[in-house]
């Protein structure tokens, strides 16, 4: 986009478009991971009442992918902006990898919560965590087995929403990268940027549902559209 000596903040928003060049499966692909599982099973509070068993299994595949899976030159692209970006900078990510950390971002929000991280439902702690759940492990602050994933599933409230929301009004570029525009209230958060006055940027394999409410959309694979921008906004 041109005028990008004038940006001094940046609000990133990122989807499974990103990681999916790092073999992480997005959920909506016609091979996503809606397609073994309905999402009523495996993402809903209500599912894991039903069949914890089939939820802790899932989540335990989800988390022996994460760790295998590695950073792609987006991430890596994400990682060099946050180090050397002399403004203001925010990833707000939908992804529960840790991609974004492992290229180098440290600026990151984890909306839908995380995936190397568990929840005790005993005593509200949280902790990273790489093994498995589905042998019901014990909580390491208070013995209890009722740890569960970090995960945001449909009917709850995504994480930080407040401070997403304060960096929005502040941003003067909105960049979406790699998301589908269907899942709010992530898809309103172009509107609600440019509301306040910031110009939106979409990079994104296809056009999405939102495609429309962007100044500017570029086509094309992640590890090459990202890069490319990240080489302008430090150009100046």
């Amino acid at each position: 986009m041109s005028n990008n000596a004038d940006i001094r903040n940046i609000v990133i928003l990122t989807g499974a478009g990103i990681s999916a060049e790092s073999g992480l499966k997005t959920f909506r692909a016609e091979d996503g991971l809606w397609e073994d599982h309905p999402v009523e099973q495996v993402a809903t509070p209500e599912g894991f009442a039903r069949d914890p068993a089939l939820v802790q299994r899932f989540y335990d595949e989800r988390r022996k992918n994460i760790r295998a899976a590695q950073p792609n030159a987006a991430h890596e692209a994400l990682g060099r902006l946050d180090r050397e970006f002399s403004g203001e900078l925010l990833i707000v990510t939908q992804n529960i990898d840790d991609l974004h950390e492992r290229g180098g971002a440290g600026n990151v929000l984890h909306m839908h919560g995380e995936g190397l991280s568990v929840w005790c439902q005993g005593c509200d702690a949280r902790h990273r965590w790489e093994g498995t759940l589905g042998d019901g492990p014990a909580c390491p602050a208070c013995g209890e087995a009722a740890m569960r994933p970090d995960i945001v599933w449909f009917g709850e409230m995504p994480y930080e929403m407040d401070r997403i929301f304060e960096a929005l009004s502040r941003a003067d570029l909105f960049v979406s990268i790699g998301t589908s525009g269907a899942v709010y209230p992530a898809a309103g958060f172009v509107q609600q940027a440019s509301a306040s006055g910031a110009r939106a940027l979409e990079l994104n394999l296809e056009e999405s549902l939102g495609s429309s409410n962007f100044d500017e959309s570029r086509l094309g694979a992640a590890s090459e559209l990202v890069p490319a921008w990240v080489d302008e906004v430090l150009k100046g």
